[in-house]
């Protein structure tokens, strides 16, 4: 409460003051930081393996704006190397229709 209270004094923080606030804030901001990264991570690592390529790409996410853009990149122009599924049709396929029933012998 004391690192607020500073800034509504008239008078200017004691040098104790501001040395206490940047090491209250430094902190929280690392913490942030790590959150934002693994926030952005976690994703690319899971599209990184259902593209085919080596999940450790996700590790650029490390470097914030250059990393994730050449992450970007690389996923948006290289061939990815995936196996298309087959398709499967909506409906199953007709069973032949049943033989007609055989003529009554002839007199």
């Amino acid at each position: 409460m004391n690192l607020f209270a500073m800034f509504l004094q008239p008078n200017q923080p004691s040098p104790e003051m501001i040395q206490r606030l940047v090491m209250t804030v430094i902190p929280l901001l690392m913490i942030g930081y790590v959150v934002i990264v693994a926030l952005v991570m976690v994703p690319c690592w899971f599209i990184l393996k259902k593209a085919g390529f080596s999940p450790w790409l996700a590790l650029l996410c490390i470097v914030p704006s250059l990393g994730t853009l050449v992450l970007l990149y690389i996923l948006a122009f290289a061939d990815w190397k995936v196996v298309p599924l087959p398709q499967v049709a909506a409906y199953p396929p007709a069973y032949p229709p049943p033989p007609p029933p055989p003529y009554p012998p002839q007199a």
